[in-house]
């Protein structure tokens, strides 16, 4: 979930393939695979006029869920525990 939100994230005010491929660190057969599934369940959406990815309405519903079980887990100004390998 870490991959898609940051790819999310980053295409927030529209983003091209090589942007969100960099951001998230992904090779790019990792970014097609990421961008078809984030279309495909409606939170990633291709405008053909602008050729850019646009995190939708329910994108950034999930982007806040995400953040907000982050503050959940990690509340600000905890320190995180590192967990032994």
């Amino acid at each position: 979930m870490d991959i898609a939100a940051a790819m999310l994230d980053v295409a927030l005010g529209g983003a091209i393939k090589t942007r969100i491929m960099y951001s998230a660190f992904l090779s790019f057969p990792q970014l097609k695979e990421y961008l078809q599934l984030l279309t495909d369940s409606g939170l990633l959406q291709y405008s053909e006029k602008e050729r850019e990815y646009h995190t939708t309405e329910k994108g950034k519903y999930f982007l806040k869920m995400y953040k907000d079980v982050g503050q959940t887990i990690y509340p600000q100004g905890s320190k995180r525990k590192k967990l032994a390998a």
